[in-house]
């Protein structure tokens, strides 16, 4: 592990501080006592699939000293029936149980060093993510439900009274109480995964507004959210009363203004939720002709779009539809979208391209830990240190993304806008030291 320069942190800290201080007042901005909390959340996805391509276990959120910075780990996703019921299935497109559950994971995989023996009920992911809260019992796991992909019949399991209590007894009886398909000396069956998820994430995208192609949307999923999360909230608390525990209940809200106007009853829904993850990224992307920012923290002088997005715009639009500043907590991408063939001259920012740029997994989209290694490498760095947001360009092909400057720059942000915290999509576009998880630790961190 390498250290922190400590002299080079300390002058971007100082310029930080100096670029938010500086900034004009906003909703999010003007909090009376900004920088007293008396804790900050620090939420990081757990991506499924992460273990295959990304080679990315359990285990390196404990050896990067990731687990250690974290309060709470969302591990995506869960997924939702036609009928309006959580279930896993191993079906192409359905799941993922082998990843969840049922693959044995060998020794030098494992949190404790400790094989997967044959016979056990939990093995996979969620038996290392037990192991992971013995070496860290103050971390939370909640699972997310939902997500891009699987939101899809969100809006039939919010219908109805019925299918919302049928709904919501489902996800708990599966995830909380752990009752998984399997047993009978496979694994899974009644109790397997007890104690491995304290609380249920919502990744609804997004009630009464497009997502994917082929979700169920209707123009009553604004009022049903918020029944949804009554009944989740009233179920989650009728089961603590039997574990003597609080049952967390989460959910991620887009940054698009009139998302939220079409699918959210602003203030109504803070009265159920622990807190809110507000997406701070996807501003833009390769699906656009002109490189742009991503996940800026304010609009950069000269956006070709007007109104645009950046993180000051979806904070303060929901602080103006009532939500509390201290139930936000402000998503932070660990990675980036890339535009190439690139015309037009200058740093690229923009600028028209032909399409998105190649990447190792999706065009258009590449890890961090990937990103990092162009800076010097034919590529330039370059920053709005006013609108907070960098990027890296070679003249033909840019990428937009979050580097630990940048990243501690919206620590402050959220210091100064008296946020409840930041969250991580995804942790395991991080490099191995977990250098971007440890500077929202340094950035977050109680003084």
């Amino acid at each position: 592990m390498r250290p922190f320069r400590h002299r080079r942190l300390t002058a971007v800290v100082a310029l930080a501080t100096m670029l938010v201080t500086a900034a004009p007042p906003t909703a999010a901005n003007a909090a009376d006592k900004p920088d007293r909390r008396a804790g900050y959340h620090r939420v990081g996805y757990f991506t499924q699939w992460g273990i295959y391509g990304r080679a990315f276990p359990v285990k390196k959120l404990d050896t990067s000293g990731a687990a250690s910075r974290l309060t709470h780990v969302n591990y995506a996703f869960g997924n939702l029936s036609e009928d309006g019921r959580c279930y896993v299935d191993g079906g192409p497109g359905e799941g993922d149980a082998w990843a969840d559950y049922q693959r044995p994971v060998p020794a030098e995989e494992s949190v404790d060093g400790v094989a997967d023996a044959p016979g056990q009920a939990l093995n996979g992911n969620f038996g290392q993510l037990a192991k992971l809260k013995a070496k860290h019992p103050d971390l939370k796991v909640l699972i997310s439900l939902g997500g891009w992909s699987w939101s899809t019949y969100f809006s039939n399991a919010a219908r109805t009274d019925a299918s919302r209590k049928a709904f919501v007894t489902s996800c708990i009886d599966l995830y909380l109480k752990g009752n998984l398909p399997g047993g009978n000396g496979a694994a899974g069956g009644p109790g397997a995964a007890a104690g491995v998820f304290d609380g249920i994430d919502l990744d609804w995208e997004w009630p009464n507004w497009a997502g994917e192609p082929g979700n169920v949307i209707r123009p009553e999923d604004r009022e049903n959210f918020t029944k949804l999360l009554a009944e989740f909230r009233r179920q989650l608390d009728a089961y603590g009363r039997t574990t003597r525990e609080h049952h967390p209940l989460t959910a991620f809200l887009p940054a698009n203004p009139a998302t939220m106007d079409a699918g959210y009853e602003g203030r109504k829904i803070f009265t159920y939720l622990d807190f809110a993850t507000v997406q701070g990224y996807d501003f833009h992307g390769g699906w656009e002709a002109v490189a742009n920012q991503q996940s800026a923290l304010r609009v950069p002088a000269g956006s070709p779009d007007n109104p645009d997005f950046s993180v000051e715009v979806a904070i303060d639009g929901w602080i103006a539809r009532g939500a509390p500043r201290d139930k936000l907590v402000l998503g932070i991408p660990y990675y980036g979208r890339g535009w190439t063939g690139i015309t037009g001259g200058g740093n690229g920012l923009f600028q028209p391209a032909t399409g998105p740029a190649p990447a190792t997994f999706e065009a258009g989209y590449e890890d961090y830990k990937q990103l990092k290694t162009l800076a010097g490498n034919g590529y330039t760095v370059h920053r709005d240190l006013r609108a907070g947001h960098a990027w890296l360009f070679d003249g033909t092909t840019f990428w937009t993304y979050d580097d630990p400057a940048v990243v501690l720059q919206k620590m402050l942000y959220i210091r100064r806008a008296g946020l409840a915290g930041a969250m991580i999509w995804s942790l395991d576009g991080d490099d191995d030291n977990a250098t971007l998880t440890k500077t929202i630790g340094l950035g977050l961190t109680t003084w």
